[in-house]
């Protein structure tokens, strides 16, 4: 069944420049689809259609009968006193007005008046449906996996920054069991842990997704089809980004070898045209043949040459190292107030190491680079840089001395260069004609991240630090900068959300958690299969533990027990039959890494509790209380 049939959509903002030109495509019900394109196809233009927010100029989109729909990036306006937690519960409006009908057919009942038990039944079984028990359940669980915290919930909807109600109305539209999500970028404002979580529910979703995203982990783990738009209309790959990227190539290069022999083609007969043109001066005949083998060619004409985007050829001016010695930190510390950033940190870099440096927002991850780069100073502990260490910073947050000035003057004045020179380098950082000319500060932040990389790549370097290099960059644009680091080949340490790049470069990751950093030795891929494997091998040695202590405790019994025994042993029992429970609950919860922290803090209280009770049952059971 269809959910979404786009028909012949049209829409221009410009006169006779269509973003979408007779764009057309199916989603069937429950798919997961990606929709692709450079900036400026089109593509929030079609959510916003399909959304009922603007309106088409030409064609036409359905939506199947019934079907809810839910876009997140346009988020409603709230009355002024509403704080997160009534937005969340914006959710649940249709339940409340149930509950509160069911209240009043009760009261009635409770009073002994006339009671319409047929209506009571009704509203019972839609209450139960729309999930009405599990509200307070789904809130929690929503609300935990994409980081709204207590604090939030409490604040004015209001006073959030955008990101922040970004995610609140991302949680509102999961908890309003949309049929159909529109996702518009849905991870730009959420860290790791929470993109997974939001990864781990679009897979389990049972509705109908269309994903807008530059996020290609994510897109690789969540859709099964790509659309892409190109020049209005649309193009489709059946799998996901990565089938996507090699599907992609595949067929440019396959359009480039007929365009080459058509041209060849055309090439022969324009030669053989010519030729009989030369032979045939005054033969009517022959010049006839000649014009009928040149339209020949131009019939043959048809396809055009294939585009795709330059990659970029430019290279790090790199210094090569010779000392063993890159970056060495001891005992380093670093806190704000009561909160403790990082405590007790050491690390040795080797020279050309690749590292990516991961972690929730606000655990201190820029602090933690500014420290080692000498930008910030620790509260304790020292950081030293080799003698021979030259490095490079790409912050996240690009600021430039003189903004006012152009494109063309800034790379002369920071790299003192000719203008010719200035011009060809710029040239190669995709800055060409006008563009050149443009004051640094109307750029957007790709255009200042491109320009401070042509910056940088002038310089003599052997560190290159990267903080969120592809935030809010657009697929072309982050591709663009690994291209740039691909053929860099000295050291390399970086922050980042983007697991794409993350795996593409890292040879080794720092996990900053819990005020430590975590070391671990090898890629992305090979680390997150050593989380998920030592996450459950705690769980297994925790089963194991308890099979192993509670049937050696039970059989050390006396036979006749007393009263306060038999008390003691039926909570033990409850307990462990909790803590199983947990374990169940914690399995089911993989991947939401809030849910797991709460699960292992209250099974850990409860495995507390065992011990304490078997501590007193030994006691009772030896006479000894």
């Amino acid at each position: 069944m269809i959910d979404i049939a786009v028909k012949g959509i049209v829409k221009a903002f410009e006169i006779g420049k269509n973003i979408l030109d007779g764009l057309t495509f199916d989603v069937y019900e429950g798919e997961k689809v990606g929709l692709l394109g450079k900036n400026g196809a089109g593509k929030t233009t079609l959510f916003r259609i399909i959304a009922g927010q603007m309106e088409s100029d030409q064609g036409e989109f359905i939506v199947g009968t019934g079907k809810k729909v839910g876009l997140i990036s346009q988020i409603p306006v709230y009355p002024e006193d509403f704080t997160t937690e009534d937005v969340l519960r914006s959710a649940f409006s249709r339940q409340r007005e149930i509950k509160t009908q069911m209240e009043k057919l009760e009261t009635v009942m409770a009073a002994g008046g006339e009671f319409d038990a047929a209506e009571y039944d009704r509203l019972a079984i839609e209450y139960e449906s729309l999930g009405g028990y599990e509200t307070e359940y789904e809130l929690d669980k929503v609300a935990n996996g994409l980081e709204i915290s207590e604090d939030m919930r409490g604040q004015l909807f209001s006073s959030l920054s955008g990101g922040e109600k970004t995610r609140v109305n991302l949680a509102r539209l999961i908890l309003e069991k949309t049929d159909i999500l529109l996702l518009d970028e849905p991870t730009n404002h959420l860290d790791m842990r929470a993109t997974e979580w939001l990864e781990d529910y679009v897979q389990k979703f049972k509705g109908t997704v269309l994903i807008i995203s530059h996020d290609r982990y994510f897109l690789d783990r969540t859709v099964t089809r790509i659309v892409e738009i190109v020049k209005g209309k649309a193009e489709f790959y059946s799998g996901n980004y990565s089938f996507y990227a090699r599907e992609k190539v595949a067929r440019y290069e396959e359009r480039l070898k007929r365009y080459e022999l058509q041209e060849k083609e055309a090439k022969r007969l324009e030669e053989a045209a010519d030729r009989l043109y030369q032979w045939g001066t005054g033969n009517k005949r022959l010049m006839k043949k000649s014009l009928a083998i040149k339209k020949r060619a131009e019939r043959i004409r048809q396809l055009e040459r294939p585009d795709r985007e330059k990659k970029l050829q430019a290279r790090f001016s790199e210094k090569e190292f010779f000392s063993d010695e890159l970056i060495k930190a001891k005992g380093l510390s670093k806190s704000f107030g009561d909160k403790v950033l990082f405590q007790d940190v050491e690390l040795y870099v080797k020279g050309g190491e690749r590292i990516a440096l991961i972690g929730d927002n606000g655990t201190g991850k820029t602090t933690f680079i500014n420290i080692l780069l000498g930008l910030e100073k620790a509260d304790k502990g020292f950081v030293r840089l080799g003698p021979a260490v030259r490095p490079a910073y790409l912050p996240q947050v690009i600021r430039f001395e003189n903004p006012g000035l152009s494109v063309l003057d800034t790379v002369i004045y920071e790299t003192d260069c000719t203008p010719q020179s200035a011009r060809n380098m710029l040239g190669t950082f995709k800055f060409s004609g006008d563009d050149v000319f443009k004051s640094v500060s109307v750029l957007s932040g790709g255009e200042l991240s491109r320009l401070r990389l042509c910056i940088l790549m002038q310089e003599d370097i052997n560190l290159l630090v990267l903080d969120e290099p592809t935030n809010h960059l657009d697929i072309d644009s982050r591709e663009w900068i690994e291209n740039a680091l691909e053929n860099y080949e000295e050291a390399l340490l970086f922050v980042s959300h983007d697991r794409y790049f993350i795996n593409r470069f890292a040879t080794r990751i720092w996990e900053l958690k819990n005020g430590r950093i975590y070391d671990f030795e090898g890629d992305f891929e090979a680390y997150n299969k050593n989380r998920i494997a030592a996450e459950r091998e705690r769980q297994r040695q925790s089963r194991t533990q308890r099979g192993m202590g509670g049937p050696a405790k039970r059989a050390s019994r006396p036979a006749n027990p007393g009263k306060v025994l038999a008390e003691l042993e039926k909570e033990i029992f409850e307990l462990d039959e909790k803590i199983k429970a947990l374990d169940a609950q914690i399995e089911e919860n993989a991947t939401d890494y809030i849910k797991l922290s709460q699960l292992f803090d209250e099974k850990s209280e409860v495995e507390k509790l065992l011990e304490e009770k078997y501590i007193r049952w030994d006691k009772l059971s030896e006479g000894k209380d």
